[in-house]
């Protein structure tokens, strides 16, 4: 096997692709904004448990400390452009539901919209902030996920991919590709 050349970089972050989700939440008087976390992730199983990081100075940080809750919305690439302008416009100046003609649906167990035009949406409470440095870690706990319909089989399982989900990698968008396998396929014995 060949060594491969490759150069050394200052430490960053370099964990790519990443979920581009769009992050909907309500202030004390119901105002509703939606903000692009590309930092977002699953924290724990048991219990359910998720972290978005963003920071202070953005307009959205400000309303989830307040209020301490807010919902996922997994993005497709239908969504690609609202991704994208809730990444680069505020919501002090934009009410980008409106603006992005998104529906805004009621929550089961926190006051923060559900994104409709979503294929999931998982609402959550925060159970934490981890200030960290430039960005801070909202911790919070899963309280209910909803899933669309539309991409269940008949046997109830949720295919996301005939959504054609979106990534984010190093500033630009890209829908998912090809699947290669099921988890676990390198050690299933081969049945016949």
């Amino acid at each position: 096997m060949e060594a491969m050349e490759k150069e050394i970089w200052k430490p960053g972050n370099m964990l790519y692709p990443l979920p581009a989700v769009l992050v909907s939440m309500a202030d004390k008087e119901g105002k509703y904004n939606i903000i692009t976390i590309a930092w977002a992730g699953t924290v724990c199983t048991n219990p359910p448990m998720v972290s978005i990081s963003l920071r202070p100075e953005r307009y959205s940080y400000g309303i989830l400390k307040e209020t301490g809750e807010f919902v996922i919305n997994l993005t497709t690439r239908a969504l690609v452009r609202a991704v994208d302008y809730c990444g680069v416009k505020s919501g002090r100046e934009v009410d980008k539901f409106r603006t992005l003609g998104l529906t805004a649906l009621p929550g089961e167990q926190v006051a923060a919209p559900l994104i409709g035009e979503s294929p999931v949406n998982i609402e959550c409470r925060v159970n934490r902030i981890l200030p960290l440095g430039s960005h801070h870690m909202f911790l919070a706990d899963v309280a209910a996920v909803h899933a669309d319909e539309k991409y269940m089989d008949e046997k109830h399982k949720f295919h996301l991919e005939k959504a054609d989900p979106i990534v984010y990698s190093h500033g630009a968008y890209y829908v998912c590709g090809e699947k290669l396998g099921d988890f676990g396929y390198s050690v299933r014995k081969k049945s016949g």
